[in-house]
């Protein structure tokens, strides 16, 4: 018992999902599944790099 309330939700977001538009980014999908890093990515990680520079052993 209870699951009518689950199988309707379920229905539902089915629903929206197969009818609903999306705008997708076809190119930023193949680079996430090719495993390429996002220019984000990189400009995050040179910050976190130049913010303990000073800590670095000589």
């Amino acid at each position: 018992m209870g699951r009518g309330r689950a199988k309707a939700k379920q229905t539902k977001v089915a629903r929206d999902l197969k009818y609903r538009t999306h705008e997708t980014d076809f190119g930023a999908l193949a680079r996430e599944l090719h495993g390429e890093p996002d220019s984000t990515e990189s400009d995050e990680l040179d910050d976190y790099d130049d913010k303990w520079a000073d800590y670095r052993r000589s």
